[in-house]
């Protein structure tokens, strides 16, 4: 080797040398090829499974009674659908434990197979795992057609189909169960109140029955009016029988056969009128059996008593109707609560796996480091600037 090829390898090992300590290399090349590296050979692939929903409202117009329409205010406040309690359940504990119970979700994210930056930490507590398992489901949301997609990622095509299944059927049974629990417990509160409002009309019903049966009446107000009806006709025979024995006495002594006659009768119907009279004001005994608010009443009073249990039969039966409409109502609303998770597409099996994008990672891998180099570089030279 003689001395001029002696000092142009020199020369070239020096510049390489300088090359080498230029920052850029250090700082952008260097790290660059190292996530290049990891990227293409060391980054374990990851499967995305996809499912869409929605959750759906019965439509209760198609199959209620206009009148009940009216009453129950549909079409007036139309619900939207809970995508986002959808969404927060997918992404809870309650998921998380019902995903780790029945597919050790745990044991696939923590495989030594995975490359040590993508599994999961072997220590990691269960926030972290919660964190983790967040990042690797997605639910997102359409705005307009508030379809949910949910997309599952797993470091296996059939893990990743399992996974996304499981999630789907959880949370249709979770919206399902929701619903149903919400209009079944408003029923039965309804239904508990009209069952009190129909045992007291029940009651009230009773109480008239045993009045009536305690008096041997089959209707108190009837029979007053029959006793009045006898005794305004006694009025008017006795009223008659004075007219007729004023024109008798007249024209004959008081010792007249017809007109002793005429007096004998009209006697008899003042006797039998104060009898009538009486019935309607004279107490009556029904015997030590009834209640001692009940004995000895007059005819009257037994048709004020009667009066009150009718009323209270009344009232009964007017707030029966209303708890019976009621009712109606709240199972119409009821029925408007009751939501179902529709599947609009199944979840898939991939073939091909999404992550991690290469070369989507390493040209933004590289734009990073570069805007950050650029940045430090300009900061560094306006220090050097300043200094001198």
């Amino acid at each position: 080797m003689n001395k001029t090829t002696f000092i142009k390898a020199a020369s070239e090992h020096k510049a390489i040398e300088e090359v080498l300590r230029r920052p850029l290399v250090y700082f952008v090349i260097i790290p660059l090829i190292l996530f290049a590296f990891y990227q293409v050979f060391l980054a374990s692939p990851r499967y995305q499974s996809q499912a869409k929903l929605i959750v759906k409202e019965p439509d209760a117009m198609a199959t209620m009674d206009a009148s009940f329409a009216l009453l129950s205010g549909f079409g007036m406040t139309p619900g939207g659908p809970d995508t986002e309690l959808v969404k927060a359940f997918i992404h809870s504990n309650d998921m998380l434990g019902y995903l780790e119970e029945n597919l050790s979700l745990s044991e696939h994210y923590q495989n030594s197979d995975i490359d040590f930056l993508s599994r999961l930490s072997s220590s990691a507590s269960q926030e972290e795992f919660l964190a983790f398992y967040t990042r690797h489901t997605r639910v997102e949301i359409d705005e307009k057609s508030q379809v949910i997609t949910v997309l599952v990622q797993a470091f296996d095509q059939p893990f990743a189909f399992e996974m996304n299944s499981a999630i789907v059927s959880r949370a249709e049974w979770y919206i399902n169960e929701i619903g149903h629990r919400l209009a079944e417990e408003q029923l039965n509160f309804v239904q508990a109140e009209h069952q009190v409002i129909d045992n007291k009309l029940r009651d009230a019903k009773a109480q008239l029955l045993a009045f009536q049966r305690r008096h041997n009446l089959l209707d108190p107000e009837a029979e007053g009016v029959a006793f009045q009806e006898i005794t305004y006709q006694l009025e008017a025979q006795v009223a008659s029988k004075q007219a007729e024995l004023s024109a008798l006495r007249s024209s004959m002594s008081d010792d007249a056969p017809l007109v002793i006659q005429k007096l004998n009768e009209l006697a008899s119907l003042e006797e039998q009128l104060s009898k009538e009279r009486a019935r309607l004001t004279q107490q009556q005994n029904f015997g030590e059996s009834l209640p001692a608010d009940e004995q000895n009443l007059s005819v009257s009073m037994i048709l004020s008593k009667f009066s009150e249990y009718k009323i209270d039969l009344e009232l009964a039966l007017n707030a029966y109707t209303s708890s019976q409409v009621s009712l109606e109502k709240s199972r119409i609303e009821a029925y408007r609560q009751l939501k179902f998770l529709v599947t609009v597409e199944t979840p898939t099996l991939p073939e091909d796996a999404t992550y991690p994008k290469v070369f989507y990672n390493i040209a933004l891998f590289f734009a990073v480091t570069m805007m950050l180099f650029g940045i430090a570089r300009i900061l560094i030279a306006t220090v050097l600037e300043l200094r001198h």
